[in-house]
């Protein structure tokens, strides 16, 4: 994106993988939830993550110890121009699918379309702002651009590339746009070996893959077997592990890692506790307020909301008061909003939508803070706000509008979440100060789909991960197509002309300080608009795992799930 890759022509392996890494044995992972889908590429249904990350393979290449650099891998080579106004690429000789075919430009080109006309939606913002796909050689595509947009060529390098012949319905294939439990075939190192539907998929490593001679994959995806067991609650989860049936666990509560990890299989050197730091961006865990609910339009009503949340008491009782709060969407990295008002490159770029925008985004804005002193003041504070927004108490104390209508609200969760549970329960119980009615509704995987495809939620728990390499999956979060489009993820229903103007602004950035500058106010913009109640992060990730697995001293900068695990590790008694 800017700059030259970290790496020469003749690196012999990615900075965090071990080349020397022996090939062999079985990764078992827990997901808690179900699955009724093994297209990940479509609206309809719920498909495994693994099926992405294991079985399919790019043009290019991600390093994770690079935020903005790709690499050249089903794709021989790439080249673009220094304005970006196209991208072409030439297809490495000798790739094959899964099923022993060679993958061929007509493949690349099916999916490029299909993906960007009947794909999910994350697909469809970069195929409107091509102008042109051609074929200019045997094995060379390229692709013109309608409008100035830096990060295109790395969005069209990571698209999906699967095989055409499987979903040619006049040769017996399947439709490409329903959903189906057959498995999609991809070029990636990996292919589905076993479905249980809803409980288990397994993947096996495919003998001689093409991609082993390439210096960008040793070391990577040494396991012969990766299996996802998939469970209805996390604690059933994590005795399972505990049992040995699971190969390694995330811990994300401080508290229980402390003081739950005195089990024989710790004990006697079975398993380990492992913690690995990382420096990604805080992203944002918490619960999403939909705006376009009428009571939830106003920003007044949604800042009276993050003040009735008591988050230091609600943090004690659910993670030992361990983890610090969410600041910010990219807080924990350089591309985090700086406190105070908007400096320099940041505040030129907010200035235009200084009339429109909600309080805080230029002058400054920071959570409310509870210790329990100012419990108080912050209930006040929140019953001012409700009363300029039009919501009184009546003489019960329930909360209601000039209407008459009492605010009252569903907290949608999905099953199996205990310490999300937890969270919402007592923050149902702050809520009920201010008069106001929360219920929590829990709802099976395969719902939860279907309705937050839909928005079809008051508020609901959403985890919002941020990379040090954001753009335009950043329209695909807050774009205003999302707030009527289904399918996006943009919960909140964020639609706001600054928060264009500032995606706009990072994907024509043609330096990184600009950059990070655009980001920053990305970042002010959507921390003033409300649109979230921040719960808490680690900037450490905590592993449980079976001693028999191992990887790199070097870590990615991430030095997290992505990128390291599966990728990197490995077996070895």
């Amino acid at each position: 994106m800017y700059g030259e890759p970290a790496l020469p022509q003749d690196f012999v392996a990615l900075p965090y993988a071990n080349p020397e890494a022996p090939h062999g044995g079985r990764f078992v992972f827990a997901e808690v939830g179900s699955f009724d889908s093994l297209n990940p590429f479509i609206l309809r249904g719920s498909a495994p993550w693994g099926v992405n990350l294991l079985t399919v393979q790019s043009l290019l290449g991600r390093s994770y110890d690079e935020p903005f650099t790709l690499y050249a891998v089903l794709a021989e080579s790439v080249e673009t121009d220094s304005a970006r106004s196209y991208v072409e690429f030439t297809l490495r000789e000798g790739a094959r699918f899964s099923d022993g075919s060679p993958v061929t430009l007509e493949d690349v080109i099916w999916s490029f379309e299909t993906m960007g006309t009947e794909g999910h939606p994350r697909y469809q913002t970069a195929w409107t702002k091509i102008e042109s796909m051609e074929r200019v050689g045997e094995r060379s595509l390229r692709f013109t651009f309608t409008e100035p947009d830096r990060e295109l060529p790395l969005i069209l390098g990571l698209r999906p590339i699967v095989q055409r012949a499987q979903f040619d319905v006049s040769q017996g294939g399947r439709s490409f746009a329903d959903s189906s439990l057959t498995p999609v075939i991809a070029s990636g190192p990996y292919a589905v070996s076993a479905v249980d539907p809803g409980r288990s998929v397994t993947f096996r490593r495919i003998p001689d893959w093409w991609g082993d001679a390439l210096p960008f994959f040793a070391g990577q995806y040494n396991a012969d077997e990766i299996r996802y067991e998939y469970y209805s609650d996390m604690s059933v989860a994590f005795e399972a592990f505990k049992a040995g049936l699971i190969s390694v666990w995330r811990e994300g509560n401080a508290a229980r890692w402390a003081d739950s990890y005195d089990f024989p299989a710790i004990q006697d050197g079975r398993a380990r506790q492992v913690e690995v730091p990382h420096q990604r961006p805080s992203g944002m865990s918490g619960l999403w307020i939909n705006t376009r609910r009428p009571q939830f339009a106003d920003w007044r009503v949604r800042e009276a909301l993050l003040l009735a949340f008591d988050f230091e008491r609600i943090n004690t009782l659910v993670t030992g008061g361990a983890e610090p709060r969410i600041a910010s969407y990219f807080g924990n990295s350089v591309l985090g909003m700086r406190p105070g008002p908007a400096e320099g490159r940041v505040a030129e770029l907010l200035a235009p939508f200084a009339d429109e925008l909600p309080p805080g985004a230029i002058d400054g804005y920071a959570l409310p803070e509870n210790d329990g002193r100012n419990a108080r003041r912050n209930r006040r504070a929140a019953m001012r706000l409700l009363a300029e927004a039009g919501w009184e108490p009546d003489d019960s104390g329930v909360l209601r509008n000039g209407a008459g209508e009492a605010f009252t609200f569903e907290i949608l969760l999905l099953q199996g979440q205990a310490e999300i549970l937890a969270t919402a329960q007592a923050y149902v119980e702050d809520l009920q100060g201010l008069g106001i009615t929360a219920r929590v509704n829990l709802i099976d995987s395969a719902q939860y789909v279907q309705r937050t495809n839909q928005y079809d939620f008051d508020m609901t728990y959403a985890l919002r991960l941020m990379s040090l390499s954001p753009g335009n999956e950043q329209y695909l979060y807050w774009g205003a197509e999302g707030v009527d489009n289904p399918g996006t993820r943009n919960f909140a229903g964020v639609q706001d002309p600054a928060v264009e103007a500032m995606i706009g602004a990072m994907l024509s950035a043609e330096s990184d300080e600009d950059f990070t500058a655009a980001v920053r106010a990305l970042d002010r913009v959507l921390m003033a608009g409300r649109y979230a109640i921040p719960f808490w992060f680690s900037p450490t990730s905590r592993m449980a795992l079976q001693s028999n697995l191992h990887f790199p001293d070097v870590l990615p900068i991430y030095g997290d799930w992505t990128g390291f695990l599966p990728e990197t590790w490995w077996y070895q008694e």
